[in-house]
C-alpha cells in the first residue's frame, strides 16, 4: 500500500484529527520560511533584533522601521492549494481543526473555521494598557503618519501587533492546542521543521503522527507516515483518496 493510501486510511480510522502547520505550507504563497538556506527570513536578519519585546519596548523606532515591516510583508499573500485543501478537509469532517505556527492569516483566508494561532496573527493589534483591539491597518496608518509608537485612541496607551514575539508568553491558544492534540487520535504536521519549542512538543503527544514536509524535520523518527514533497500536491492526493473511498 502506498503512503498516500496509508495516510488516508489513518485519517479515516481516526475519530479526531488535528493538523499542525508551519512556515513550509506558506512558501507556495510567496512567503519565505525562516530557515531555508539562501531564502530564509532569518538568513540576513537577527530575529532577536527585529521581532523581540526588548526592541519593541526599548527602541520602538527600530521595531516599527524594521520588525513591523517584516510583518506587513505577508499581508497581501493569498492562500495556496494546501490551505484550501485543509479548509475542505475540515468542511468534510476529515479534520477537526488547525494549529498553526504561522502569523500570515492564510488559513482564515482559505475558509478554515477552527484555527488555533499559537504565534499570534497579523490581522490585529492591541493596546498594552487597556487591551483594546484594533485592526492592523489602523496601526499601520498611525505609523505612516509618523506616530511611533502608535497610540490607543481610548487611553493613549501604546499599541502593538498581536504577534507573539521573542520575550512574549505564548497565548491561550497554545494550551488549547495541547489539549486538542492529547485528546486526538491523529496529528498531521504540514510544513514544519519542528525545531521551535514548545510547539515541537505537540507531535510527541500524538497517538499517531503523519509528517508532510519538503525537507527533514526534527521529529521524522516519531512519525507513522513520512511524506516528503510539496504540501499542496500531497494534501490534494490524500483528499482525492479520501473522497474516492
Amino acid at each position: 500500500m502506498d503512503k498516500i493510501k496509508r495516510a488516508s486510511e489513518l485519517i479515516k480510522k481516526s475519530s479526531k484529527t488535528m493538523v499542525l502547520t508551519g512556515a513550509g505550507i506558506s512558501t507556495e504563497s510567496g512567503i519565505p520560511d525562516f530557515r531555508s538556506p539562501g531564502t530564509g527570513l532569518w538568513e540576513n536578519t537577527d530575529p532577536m533584533e527585529a521581532l523581540s519585546t526588548t526592541v519593541l519596548y526599548n527602541d520602538p523606532e527600530k521595531f516599527y522601521s524594521e520588525g513591523y515591516k517584516m510583518l506587513l510583508g505577508m499581508k497581501d499573500a493569498k492562500p495556496n492549494r494546501a490551505h484550501l485543501v485543509l479548509a475542505e478537509m475540515e468542511k468534510r469532517g476529515f479534520i477537526k481543526g488547525i494549529i498553526t505556527q504561522n502569523i500570515d492569516n492564510l488559513h482564515h483566508k482559505a475558509g478554515s473555521k477552527y484555527v488555533l494561532e499559537v504565534h499570534g496573527n497579523t490581522r490585529e493589534g492591541s493596546c498594552m494598557d487597556c487591551g483594546k483591539k484594533v485592526p492592523l491597518d489602523v496601526m499601520t496608518q498611525k505609523i505612516n503618519e509618523g506616530q511611533i509608537p502608535p497610540k490607543c485612541n481610548s487611553c493613549q496607551g501604546t499599541l502593538r501587533p498581536d504577534v507573539i514575539m521573542f520575550g512574549d508568553m505564548l497565548p491561550e491558544d497554545f494550551s488549547i492546542a495541547s489539549n486538542e492534540v492529547s485528546t486526538s487520535d491523529l496529528l498531521i504536521v504540514v510544513g514544519s521543521s519542528l525545531v521551535v519549542s514548545p510547539v515541537n512538543y505537540l507531535p510527541q503527544m500524538a497517538k499517531n503522527l503523519i509528517i508532510i514536509n519538503k525537507g527533514r524535520s526534527a521529529m521524522d523518527h516519531y512519525s507513522d507516515i513520512l511524506l516528503n514533497g510539496s504540501a499542496s500536491d500531497i494534501l490534494e492526493a490524500i483528499l482525492e483518496e479520501l473522497v474516492e473511498e
